[in-house]
């Protein structure tokens, strides 16, 4: 893995390990808080199975094993969560993210049975927030049939994020292993174009939702602060990507990170904040449905799960 690419070889055996099918739902994490009048909900849309190298290669291997031995987390495989929130209030039905739909993994895109769950049809969801334009987070836009999922949903995300998936270059410039990643968001961005409104970071996008920018896992990531007078949530999508390496060690580069050191200083940054502020955090790969708090551990951090 050179250069922040991912090996193609990598990708395929993580897909090759997925005759696990479909997830039960009952084992899948729920949390949720009230940020004032809203309720933020942690909903599941399943989770991926993934090769440990497509993360770790060329790091420190013995103070890896340390890490994630410490960790209960094996260095062939990961299996890391999906958590998409859902935040609702008397006006509005949004959701962070969209899922993976049924075409990237069979272990993902349960993201229509975990609203079913909450009493909701895709039709009552008023705005989908997009992160980024990675699969398991845009690709769930679109059903099998290339129907849009959300019919009455006004569909956000940041303008540097819609620019560099819907560059034709993005697909030639990328790199062979995440072309399809750009073939795939390029083609859903132009077919929901008509339904999606762009910002940028500092934005409050909706009454209590201030955006943030937080590059490098995607050139245009974002994160978003909801907030209601001292109540408050980050939901940090892919900025902090998992619960072990990343908070013991955020300054070590992720191979899953398309700029790995521009990935490494938001991740050391948002940490900082995250644990100097005491901000509530709902990470899309965190465990225990995702929502946590962040603590300093000397010179590293930790993720506490919400009631621990």
């Amino acid at each position: 893995m050179e250069d922040g690419t991912l090996d193609r070889r990598q990708v395929l055996a993580g897909l090759s390990g997925l005759a696990l099918g479909q997830m039960p739902f009952a084992s899948f994490a729920q949390t949720e808080l009230r940020i004032g009048q809203r309720q933020v909900t942690s909903i599941s849309d399943g989770h991926l199975v993934l090769p440990g190298a497509m993360f770790f290669d060329h790091l420190p291997r013995a103070e890896l094993n340390r890490i994630l031995s410490d960790h209960g987390v094996s260095f062939e495989e990961l299996r890391p969560p999906c958590n998409l929130t859902l935040m609702q209030e008397p006006d509005r039905v949004v959701l962070f993210d969209a899922g993976s739909g049924a075409g990237f993994m069979p272990s993902a895109g349960s993201m229509l049975a975990s609203l079913e769950t909450q009493g909701l049809a895709p039709e009552d969801i008023t705005h989908v927030i997009i992160t980024h334009a990675h699969p398991d987070h845009l690709w769930g836009i679109l059903d099998d049939f290339d129907d849009l999922v959300f019919p009455n949903a006004e569909v956000m995300i940041g303008e540097q994020e819609w620019a560099y998936w819907t560059d034709p270059a993005t697909v030639d410039t990328i790199g062979e292993a995440r072309a399809s990643f750009a073939v795939g968001a390029a083609r859903r961005l132009d077919a929901i174009r008509d339904q999606v409104s762009l910002f940028n970071g500092g934005d409050e996008i909706l009454p209590g939702v201030m955006a943030h920018g937080t590059p490098g896992h995607t050139p245009g990531h974002m994160s978003f602060e909801i907030r209601d007078g001292s109540d408050v949530v980050m939901v940090g999508g892919d900025a902090i990507g998992n619960h072990h390496v990343a908070f013991a060690r955020p300054e070590w580069p992720s191979g899953t990170d398309q700029d790995q050191d521009l990935g490494a200083k938001t991740r050391v940054r948002l940490l900082d904040q995250l644990a100097t502020e005491r901000l509530p955090l709902m990470g899309f790969h965190l465990p225990g449905g995702g929502l946590g708090r962040v603590e300093r551990l000397g010179d590293a951090y930790r993720f506490v799960e919400w009631g621990a």
